[in-house]
């Protein structure tokens, strides 16, 4: 069993109190079944993960809007399986989401997920919206440095030319400095001498 499902089903299981629905949702194979707790009034929010999960897990695209508002709860768990079910959903619409939440300086408390999807979904937006994050989480004081992190080794993993000079405005943050030498010795050496 993959091992975010595993974590989602214990703590969903949990949340449910055991109900008989929760193992029927658990073990359905039925698409329609799922969608349809979606949209139906009065699902309770662990009923809606679970569906939501399961169809992202199976490329069903009617989980993207349920998927893309669990990234941005105020839970950590529930963002951690809902990008784990986004980057392996398939829809062309999750990048922008990814990078709309991110950027988001109102909702920045709840950007780590949607930033380390952004890494893992390779995507054009990646990048600029890496870029915007770490740029705005540079400022002194700045509370979040797991989000800063992030995007450090999130441009890390992208290895793209035009994070160089970010990367080396991160180099000054002692909690940032050395993820970003890592991060910018991932960019290929022909792209290094290019203007970034």
């Amino acid at each position: 069993m993959d091992e975010e499902l595993r974590s989602l089903t214990e703590r969903l299981q949990q949340e449910s109190g055991g109900m008989p629905a929760f193992d029927r949702l658990r073990a359905t194979e039925d698409h329609g079944e799922l969608a349809e707790v979606l949209t139906a009034p009065g699902q309770p929010l662990w009923a809606r993960e679970l569906a939501a999960f399961r169809l992202g897990l199976a490329g069903d695209r009617r989980a993207f809007e349920s998927l893309v508002l669990l990234l941005n709860h105020r839970d950590s768990p529930r963002c951690a399986s809902a990008a784990h079910a986004l980057a392996r959903l398939g829809d062309p619409r999750t990048a922008r989401a990814a990078a709309a939440l991110a950027t988001n300086e109102l909702r920045v408390a709840y950007a780590l997920h949607p930033v380390r999807l952004l890494a893992a979904l390779r995507a054009p937006e990646s990048v600029p919206a890496l870029i915007t994050t770490l740029e705005r989480r540079l400022r002194p004081h700045d509370p979040y440095r797991k989000v800063a992190l992030a995007c450090v080794e999130g441009l890390g993993t992208l290895g793209d030319a035009r994070a160089r000079r970010v990367l080396n405005e991160a180099l000054a943050h002692p909690a940032l400095a050395e993820a970003a030498v890592h991060a910018l010795a991932r960019i290929p050496e022909q792209q290094r001498g290019r203007p970034g």
